[in-house]
C-alpha cells in the first residue's frame, strides 16, 4: 500500500545526534505536510519527430566516445548473486579482470589538491560552538508547530491502539485459522449454545452477545484500516499516476531505440560489411598460410623417424641427436596439442635413450678393437672421424663415464698382452710342454735367464706401442673436449653481445617502433592494435639479429623433408658434415650440452687416464718380475745379469715417463726389492770370499799381475769402474813386485789386490744400478769393517797361527799388514767422493761411514807400529838388563842390539817408505835411550870424563855408527845425548 512522503518514517536524530538517538516522527498533521512530490524519471521520453527529443534519449552514436551508465556490460549485483555458484566467489574482480585489479594504484590527480581533514579543522572549530548553542535553544524553546503535531500524533496513536487493544490477541496471531479446533473452540465456546437441559433464554442472550463482542471487534479493525487508508490515499493516487506516466515513457524510449536500430542497420549495411568481409577475406588467407605452413612442418616432423634410423645407419649420432631435439623443440613449440603428434614426443625418448645405449656400446666396440689389434701395426687413431663423432655425441648426451669405458678395456688389453708374448715366447722353447705347464707364471720360471730376458724385453716395447696408441687416442678425446669448451664460451659470448645490441637498438629507436605500430595497424590482419604492435616488435628484433641469423638457423631448418635425398647426397660424413654439425650444435645453446666445470674435469680425467694406463703397464711387467723371482732365481743372477735387467727396466721406466709424464713406482720399487736381495746376495757372495781369502793368507808378498796394475791405474785416471774383458791372446808382461800407485809402491798380499777389485764391483754396481747406492754404501762399509776386523785377529791377533799354520808372526808380517791397510785408507776418500755423486744430497749423512772406517784403519796401522816398537822394546830391555861397562869394546850386548835393529831395518826397508822407516826407527831409538838411560842409572855411570864414560861413549859411537849405515837413516838424528842423566 502507497504512503504519502509526509507520513514515511524517517528516522530523525534528536539532541544533536550526539547521542546516536533517533526516534520515528509519528503522525505528522496534515496541514504541515510537505507538498507532494513525483517518482524521479528514469526512462527517457518518447522520441518525436524532432532532434531535441531525440537527444534526451540514450543515443549510441552521439555518446560513444563518453562513457555513461548504459555503457555497462555487466550486471554486477546479478553476477554477485549468481543463484548457480555453489559459494560466492571471494575472487570474482581477480578473476575477471586479473590479479592486478585489486592492487593497482590509483595515481592521484594532479590537478586536485591533496583534501584531508586538517583543511576542515577551523571550519568545524568554528562550527562546533554554534552548533551547540542551537541545540540547547531547541531542547530549552521546542516549536510550537512540531509540539502540536507531536501531540496530535501521539493522541491519535493512542487511541487507535487503545481500541485495538480491545480486539483479542488470537485474532492478530498469525497462525490463526477457524479449521484449527482449538482455535474455533477459543472462538467459539460450544459451552454456550448446547447447555444440559437444552436450549434456554439465556444461551439466545450469550450467543446474541458473542456475536455482538464479534461485530464490535470487526468495526474497530475497518475503522483503524479506513483511517490508514485516509492517511496514505494521497499517496496511493500518486504511484497510480506516475505508474501511467512510467507507460508514456517507455513507449517513447522504445520507438526512440526502434530509430536508432533502423539507423544502425543502415550504417551497418553501408560502412561496415564490405570492409569487414575484405578483413575476414584476409584473416582466411593469413590462417590458410599457416595452417599450410603448419602441415608443412608436421611433414617434416613426421619424417623425423625415418630418417633418425637412415642416420643411425651410417653411425651418424651427432646428426641424429640434433635432429631428435631439433623436433622435440618444434613439438613443444609449434605443434603443441596435436592430436596426431601426442606420442612422438615419447617415442623420441626413448629413441634418443637407444641412441644413448649404441653410443656407449660403439664406444666400447671401438675401445676394445682399438686396443687390441695387432702391435706390430704402427701407433695411429683408429678411425678418427668415428672417434670424434662417438665423443661428441657422448659428451653431448652427458655421458662423461665413457672414460671408465675405456680404462676397463684398457686393462683388460694390458693382461692380454702379457699373455700373448708369453704364449709367443713359449712357442719356440721346445724345452716347456704347454699341455703339462698351463700357468704363465711357471711357464716363465722355467725358462732360462736370456730367453726370459728376451721376453721381458719385448713386454716392455709392446707396452711402449700400447701406451703410445692410448696416448694418440686420448689425445683425440681431449681435442674434442677443447674444442667444446672453446665453442661453449664463444656461444655464452655471443648471446651476451646479442642481447646487450637489442636492448640499446630498442632503446634508442623507441618512435621508429611506434611508427611501425601504426603502420601495421593500417595493414594488419588482425582485429586488435595490441597484435599490431607486437608484430612491429617482432619484425624490429628480427632486423636486429640478421647477424646471428648467418650462425643459428631456424628451428625447423635441421628436419630434412626428404631423407632419402639427405641420405642420396651425403652417403658418407665426412670432415666438412662433422665440424658443421659441431658448430650448429655448439651455436643451438642445448641444456644437454656439459658446464664448463664438467668439461674441465673431463680433460683432467683424460690426463690421469693415461697416468693410470702408465701405472697399468708397470703392474702388468711387475707380474712378469715376481712370478720370475718367486723361486729366487733373480738373486741367483750375476752382476752382468742383472745389471741388464736393471737397464732394461730403467729404459722402460724412463720412456713411459717421457711418453705419459708420470713417474710410475710400482716397477720401480719391484726393481729395488730385487735388488736388495740381489744387494745382499751379492755381498754375501764377497764377504764370504773375501773371509777364505783371509783365512787362507799366509801374509807373505804377493807378485802383482800386470791387470791389477792397470786396474789401479785406470783408478788413477778417474775410472771407477771395472775394466772391459780384452778379447785378445794372452798378456806376455811379467807381474812385478810393488804396485805403483801415484808414484808409491805398495808391498801388498794377494788379498788386497782381490779387494780392490772386490770394491770396484761394488762401485761398478752402483753405476748400473743407481738406486741401491745406499743400501751398496752400508754393505761396502761393512765389507771393509770385515777386513780390518778379520786381518787385526789374524796379525795382531795371532790368529794365523792356528788358521794357516804360521810358526810366528814376523816383522814383516806386520810391516806387510800396515802396508796393505795403507792401501785401502788410500782408496776410501776415492770411493766416498764416488759415491757422493750417486747419492741425493739429503742422503749425504750415510758418508760418515766412511770417517768411521777411516778412523778404524788407522788405529790399526798406528798399533801395528805400536807392535812393532814393543817388539824391538822387548828385546832392549832382555839385552840392557845383562850390560856391564868393561872391555872389550864394543860390547857383546851393544853388538847384539845392533844386529837385531839391522834384521828389523833388513825386513821392513823394502816393504814401509822411507819417511814410515825412519820415523819407526826414531821410535825404536828412544825406547833405546830410555833403556840404556836407565841401566847406566842402576850402574851408577854418569858423563863425568871417567874411564866408565869412556867405555859407554865407545859402545854408543858404535851404536850410531851401525845405526846410520843403515840405508835411508843416514841422516837420522839418534841425539844420544838424552842418554846421561841432567846435572843438577
Amino acid at each position: 500500500m502507497a504512503s504519502s512522503h509526509s507520513s514515511s518514517p524517517v528516522p530523525r536524530s534528536t539532541n544533536g545526534g550526539r547521542d546516536g538517538i533517533h526516534h520515528k516522527e509519528r503522525g505528522l498533521s496534515p496541514p504541515r505536510c510537505r507538498p507532494i512530490r513525483s517518482l524521479p524519471d528514469v526512462c527517457p521520453k518518447e522520441p518525436t519527430v524532432e532532434a531535441q527529443s531525440l537527444c534526451n534519449g540514450p543515443s549510441v552514436v552521439a555518446e560513444h566516445d563518453r562513457w555513461t551508465v548504459y555503457s555497462s556490460k555487466v550486471n554486477l549485483p546479478a553476477a554477485l548473486n549468481d543463484p548457480r555458484l555453489a559459494k560466492r566467489e571471494s575472487d570474482f574482480f581477480t578473476k575477471t579482470w586479473g590479479l592486478d585489479f585489486t592492487e593497482t594504484e590509483v595515481m592521484p590527480s594532479f590537478y586536485l589538491p591533496n583534501i584531508t581533514r586538517e583543511h576542515f579543522g577551523p571550519y568545524l572549530q568554528e562550527m562546533t560552538q554554534r552548533e551547540r548553542i542551537h541545540e540547547r535553544c531547541k531542547t530549552i524553546c521546542p516549536n510550537k508547530d512540531d509540539v502540536d503535531a507531536v501531540s496530535s500524533i501521539t493522541t491519535n496513536h493512542d487511541k487507535s491502539r487503545a481500541e485495538l487493544e480491545q480486539v483479542p490477541k488470537i485474532f492478530m496471531r498469525p497462525d490463526f485459522a477457524l479449521e484449527d479446533p482449538a482455535t474455533f473452540n477459543s472462538v467459539l465456546p460450544w459451552s454456550h449454545f448446547h447447555s444440559a437441559g437444552g436450549k434456554s433464554s439465556r444461551d439466545v442472550a450469550s450467543s446474541k452477545l458473542l456475536q455482538e463482542k464479534l461485530s464490535h471487534y470487526l468495526d474497530v479493525v475497518e475503522v483503524s484500516i479506513a483511517r490508514q487508508i485516509s492517511l496514505r490515499s494521497e499517496a496511493f493516487f500518486h504511484a497510480m499516476s506516475s505508474q501511467h506516466d512510467l507507460q508514456d515513457r517507455l513507449q517513447e524510449t522504445q520507438r526512440a531505440v526502434a530509430v536508432l536500430r533502423g539507423r544502425t542497420v543502415a550504417m551497418d549495411r553501408v560502412m561496415c560489411q564490405g570492409p569487414l568481409q575484405a578483413l575476414r577475406a584476409a584473416l582466411t588467407r593469413n590462417n590458410c598460410v599457416k595452417l599450410h605452413n603448419k602441415l608443412k612442418l608436421m611433414a617434416a616432423v613426421h619424417q623425423t623417424q625415418p630418417t633418425v634410423q637412415l642416420l643411425l645407419s651410417t653411425s651418424e649420432f651427432v646428426g641424429a641427436l640434433e635432429l631428435i631435439a631439433t623436433t622435440k623443440e618444434v613439438l613443444q613449440q609449434e605443434l603443441q596439442g596435436i592430436h596426431s603428434f601426442r606420442h612422438l614426443g615419447s617415442q623420441l625418448c626413448e629413441l634418443e635413450k637407444l641412441i644413448d645405449k649404441m653410443m656407449v656400446e660403439d664406444f666400447s666396440m671401438y675401445a676394445r678393437s682399438d686396443l687390441n689389434r695387432s702391435l706390430k701395426e704402427e701407433p695411429q687413431v683408429l678411425e678418427k672421424e668415428r672417434l670424434e663423432l662417438l665423443v661428441f655425441g657422448l659428451l653431448r648426451q652427458r655421458k662423461l663415464d665413457f672414460l671408465d669405458i675405456y680404462s676397463n678395456e684398457m686393462i683388460i688389453a694390458a693382461k692380454t698382452i702379457v699373455t700373448q708374448c708369453v704364449a709367443e715366447s713359449v712357442v719356440h722353447i721346445e724345452e716347456i710342454d704347454t699341455e703339462v705347464v698351463i700357468k704363465l707364471a711357471d711357464q716363465m720360471r722355467q725358462m732360462m735367464f736370456p730367453q726370459w730376458f728376451e721376453l721381458l724385453k719385448n713386454v716392455f716395447e709392446n707396452f711402449i706401442i700400447f701406451l703410445q696408441r692410448i696416448k694418440a687416442t686420448l689425445n683425440v678425446i681431449r681435442n674434442v673436449a677443447v674444442e667444446v669448451l672453446d665453442s661453449n664460451r664463444k656461444n655464452r659470448l655471443l648471446a651476451e653481445a646479442n642481447l646487450g645490441a637489442s636492448g640499446q637498438q630498442a632503446s634508442q629507436d623507441p618512435l621508429f617502433l611506434q611508427g611501425e605500430a601504426e603502420l601495421a595497424y593500417l595493414t594488419h590482419e588482425g582485429l586488435f592494435i595490441s597484435d599490431a604492435l607486437t608484430e612491429a616488435q617482432q619484425q624490429h628484433q628480427q632486423q636486429a639479429g640478421l647477424v646471428c641469423q648467418d650462425q643459428n638457423s631456424a628451428v625447423g631448418s635441421m628436419i630434412p623433408l626428404d631423407p632419402m635425398e639427405n641420405a642420396a647426397s651425403d652417403p658418407a660424413p665426412g670432415i666438412t658434415a662433422i665440424s658443421a654439425s659441431r658448430e650448429q650444435s655448439f651455436m643451438t645453446g642445448e641444456n644437454m650440452m656439459p658446464t664448463d666445470m664438467e668439461l674441465n674435469r673431463v680433460i683432467n680425467n683424460i690426463q690421469e687416464l693415461l697416468y693410470t694406463a702408465s701405472d697399468v703397464s708397470h703392474d702388468r711387467c711387475v707380474k712378469v718380475l715376481t712370478a720370475r723371482a718367486k723361486d729366487g732365481s733373480l738373486e741367483r743372477l750375476n752382476s752382468a745379469e742383472f745389471v741388464c735387467l736393471s737397464q732394461a727396466v730403467e729404459g722402460f721406466v724412463r720412456d713411459t715417463e717421457d711418453l705419459c709424464g708420470r713417474r710410475s713406482v710400482s716397477l720401480r720399487g719391484s726393481l729395488q726389492t730385487q735388488a736388495n736381495r740381489f744387494v745382499h746376495r751379492f755381498h754375501e757372495e764377497r764377504k764370504t770370499k773375501l773371509s777364505l781369502l783371509l783365512d787362507n793368507e799366509r801374509w807373505k808378498q804377493a807378485e802383482v799381475p800386470a791387470e791389477f796394475q792397470d786396474l789401479v791405474n785406470s783408478i788413477a785416471d778417474g775410472r771407477i769402474s771395472l775394466p772391459e774383458r780384452k778379447t785378445s791372446g794372452p798378456d806376455d808382461r811379467k807381474p812385478t813386485e810393488f804396485l805403483l800407485v801415484n808414484g808409491q809402491k805398495y808391498a801388498v798380499v794377494g788379498t788386497v789386490l782381490l779387494l780392490i777389485r772386490i770394491f770396484l764391483e761394488y762401485c761398478q754396481c752402483v753405476n748400473d744400478i743407481p738406486s741401491i747406492a745406499t743400501d751398496m754404501l752400508a754393505r761396502l762399509s761393512d765389507l771393509l769393517k770385515h777386513f780390518n776386523s778379520r786381518s787385526c785377529q789374524l796379525v795382531l791377533g795371532a790368529g794365523a797361527l792356528q788358521i794357516v799354520g804360521l810358526k810366528t808372526i814376523t816383522t814383516k808380517n806386520l810391516a806387510l799388514a800396515s802396508r796393505c791397510l795403507q792401501l785401502v785408507v788410500h782408496y776410501i776418500p776415492i770411493i766416498r767422493a764416488h759415491f757422493e755423486t750417486k747419492l741425493q744430497p739429503k742422503q749425504f749423512s750415510v758418508l760418515r761411514h766412511f770417517d768411521h772406517i777411516t778412523k778404524d784403519y788407522n788405529d790399526h796401522i798406528a798399533e801395528i807400529s805400536a807392535k812393532l816398537v814393543a817388539i824391538m822394546d822387548s828385546l832392549f830391555e832382555k839385552v840392557l838388563s845383562k850390560y856391564e861397562v868393561k872391555a872389550p869394546m864394543p860390547s857383546a850386548c851393544f853388538r847384539n842390539v845392533c844386529k837385531q835393529m839391522a834384521k828389523m831395518h833388513e825386513a821392513i826397508f823394502e816393504l814401509l817408505p822411507e819417511e814410515q822407516t825412519q820415523m819407526l826407527f826414531l821410535r825404536i831409538n828412544g825406547s833405546f835411550k830410555m833403556h840404556l838411560k836407565r841401566q847406566l842409572a842402576r850402574l851408577g855411570v854418569i858423563n863425568d870424563g871417567g874411564p866408565q864414560h869412556g867405555l859407554v861413549v865407545v859402545d854408543v859411537a858404535f851404536y850410531v855408527e851401525n845405526i846410520q849405515a843403515l840405508k835411508s837413516l843416514e841422516r837420522l838424528n839418534l841425539n844420544m845425548a838424552e842418554i846421561w842423566e841432567q846435572k843438577r
